[in-house]
């Protein structure tokens, strides 16, 4: 499946990626068709944060 990687500061990509599997009894997968960055997500993706 395709997934949005972060690569580092201002670098994120689109690569192939396992898809996702149960490990818990609880868990769930879900199905995201459209994502955008909030705010508080810059912090990371400008490299400002460890």
């Amino acid at each position: 499946m395709d997934a949005v990687v972060y690569q580092g500061p201002k670098e994120v990509a689109v690569e192939e990626v396992e898809e996702p599997e149960l490990q818990h009894p609880n868990d769930v997968v879900i199905d995201i068709t459209t994502s955008c960055i909030c705010g508080s997500d810059l912090h990371m993706y400008e490299g400002r944060t460890a």
